[in-house]
C-alpha cells in the first residue's frame, strides 16, 4: 500500500501519525513537508472532498495567522482556500491520503481507519 502524508516535522501529531506509517507492515510513505511543497487551491479542494471535511473544518486556528486574517468568523470557503494557498500553516495536519481514502489524522489513530 502507498500512503502519501501532508506532514509539518514541528507539530508533535504529525510526528505521531509519519511514525505510524513507517512502522506498518507493507506501506510505502510518501513525505510532504507541505510548508516546502505547497498546496495549490485544486489539490487542496480535493483533498478536503475526499476527506469530508469544508475547508473551515480544515482550518488550523490554533498557531496559525486565522484570527488575524478574519478567517475565524464570517470567511467563506474560497477566502478559506485562497488563504490556505497563500499561508500553508492555515491547513491543519496531518492530512493522509492511502488506497482505502483520506483523513485528517488528528488524532493520530485515525490512520488506522485507513491503513
Amino acid at each position: 500500500m502507498h500512503a502519501t502524508i501532508w506532514h509539518n516535522p514541528d507539530c508533535g501529531t504529525s510526528r505521531k501519525a509519519l511514525e505510524i506509517l513507517q512502522q506498518a507492515e507493507g506501506v510505502t510513505v510518501e513525505v510532504n513537508e507541505y510548508r516546502k511543497q505547497v498546496f495549490d487551491r485544486a489539490m487542496l479542494v480535493q483533498l478536503f472532498k475526499d476527506a469530508g471535511l469544508t475547508p473551515r473544518k480544515a482550518l488550523r486556528t490554533r498557531g496559525s495567522p486565522a484570527e488575524e486574517l478574519g478567517l475565524i468568523d464570517g470567511a467563506s470557503d474560497d477566502q478559506i482556500l485562497d488563504s490556505m494557498v497563500a499561508h500553508p500553516i492555515l491547513v491543519e495536519r496531518p492530512f493522509v491520503r492511502t488506497d482505502k481514502g483520506v483523513r485528517l489524522c488528528r488524532p493520530q489513530d485515525k490512520i488506522f481507519e485507513i491503513l
